[in-house]
């Protein structure tokens, strides 16, 4: 864990164990993010009315399009009708995240750092859906893709974030995992040459 207050080598100020100008990262990544996925929401809800039966607007015709409903679950639909407990998780996840990335030290990364802030804009935006505040508890979704007979359940640009954000922290696992394998390996091969360097001073004398 850092202790001083100096930059790092990409010039972001830090204090301890957090990165200032990675932490302004993950807040612009997360206002921007939820920004627009609320206003696509009151735009489409705005213009295409409330859900209702077979109200579908496509764009590419039996394929993609736009399609108002409501859920009352979590990403796709997942757990419908438990619309207040999935907003006190999200709550505890924005907690989360900000405790993970100052006092867990996640803002010193900058790809965790992004990361964290398109998950947290995904999460804010659907938050402020459960919450009620549009007007109704549940979260507003639009996006509909439809393949002959099988529809994807309707999603929103919040789960664009999350999807987006998950990808990348498996990414990031995967990416990690493997620089600790090759560390290791390293590590390996240095003590195995120097157990071979002793045995030579060792047989010369």
């Amino acid at each position: 864990m850092l202790n001083d207050d100096s930059p790092d080598s990409a010039g972001n100020r830090r204090v301890g164990s957090v990165n200032y100008g990675n932490l302004m990262l993950v807040v612009l990544l997360a206002t921007v993010g939820c920004a627009v996925d609320l206003w696509t929401k009151h735009w489409a809800f705005s213009a295409l009315g409330v859900p209702a039966y077979d109200n579908i607007h496509w764009i590419i015709d039996g394929f993609f399009g736009f399609e108002t409903s409501i859920n009352t679950g979590a990403l796709f639909g997942i757990g419908k009708g438990a619309v207040a407990i999935f907003a006190v998780i999200s709550a505890l996840a924005t907690v989360g995240i900000f405790g993970w990335l100052t006092i867990g030290g996640a803002s010193r990364d900058r790809w965790l750092s992004v990361t964290l802030g398109l998950i947290l804009g995904g999460v804010l935006g659907n938050l402020y859906d459960r919450m009620g505040l549009w007007g109704e508890q549940g979260v507003r979704d639009f996006i509909l893709f439809r393949y002959k007979s099988f529809t994807w359940p309707n999603f929103n640009v919040a789960d664009m974030l999350l999807v987006c954000g998950a990808a990348m922290m498996m990414w990031h696992a995967f990416r990690m995992e493997a620089a600790e394998k090759a560390e290791a390996a390293e590590k390996a091969a240095a003590q195995s040459d120097s157990l071979e360097e002793a045995d030579r001073v060792s047989n010369t004398t």
